[in-house]
């Protein structure tokens, strides 16, 4: 395998499952393969642990949105953990792509989740609100004026905290990704889109370049963290 040139974004690169063409059962395949990818590089037990369990309530009801939210696996993750843990997360999973927002319909239910077809700049123009702002893999898909926009209107949608997790660039994840995930996920986008995702990625450094007055957090192995609470909080 001949390793990309990593030293710098590659803003040209497309996802093909970003592609309003692209086959359809691989996509679906894509979407529940996704459950898998996520408990094994994506970290989101450890960012629940540490930055949205210490913020839920107890007794009442605690609002989430995830902006992005795909095949709608993490929303579903969330919502268990937090009944596991005795606290009542209500987590809406906002989607745009009606391919997305298909799939997850039709998942088997988890109570507390709901899906909407919609933009974050949607949820703000109707006036909503939601205690916890969340994505996952979104940021790095984003054209600036749409990453800068995304980033505004989390802060908009937040009334405690937000928390955009993304990809770390590094070539040491692109090489393990590819070498992980060659045997695996036939059928599906998986492998041939996590690598260009990891070409779009951000390092640290070009993140807190782009996200002024967000707080950057790495997050081991290949995770960077968006931060932004609301005032009174933290």
């Amino acid at each position: 395998m001949i390793l990309p040139d990593l030293r710098r974004r590659d803003l040209l690169a497309r996802e093909q499952m970003d592609d309003p063409d692209c086959d359809l059962r691989r996509l679906e395949r894509t979407y529940a393969q996704f459950r898998i990818v996520n408990r094994l590089v994506s970290g989101w037990r450890l960012t629940y642990r540490n930055l949205l369990r210490p913020v839920l309530r107890r007794g009442a009801p605690t609002t989430l949105l995830d902006i992005g939210s795909g095949g709608g696996d993490l929303a579903r993750a969330l919502a268990r953990w937090a009944a596991a843990d005795g606290y009542d997360l209500r987590v809406t999973a906002a989607d745009p792509d009606e391919r997305a927002h298909s799939w997850a319909t039709r998942a088997p239910a988890v109570p507390g989740v709901e899906y909407e077809r919609a933009l974050s700049a949607d949820l703000v123009a109707a006036g909503r609100s939601f205690d916890l702002v969340i994505s996952n893999h979104l940021l790095h898909h984003l054209e600036p004026e749409d990453f800068r926009a995304v980033l505004d209107d989390s802060r908009q949608l937040a009334r405690i905290r937000v928390v955009h997790s993304d990809i770390r660039r590094s070539s040491a994840a692109y090489l393990l990704f590819s070498a992980g995930t060659w045997p695996f996920f036939p059928g599906s986008f998986i492998r041939a889109d996590g690598l260009t995702s990891i070409r779009r990625s951000f390092t640290t450094t070009e993140l807190r370049a782009a996200a002024p007055g967000w707080q950057i957090q790495r997050q081991r192995p290949w995770r960077n963290l968006v931060i932004d609470e609301a005032a009174g909080v933290g």
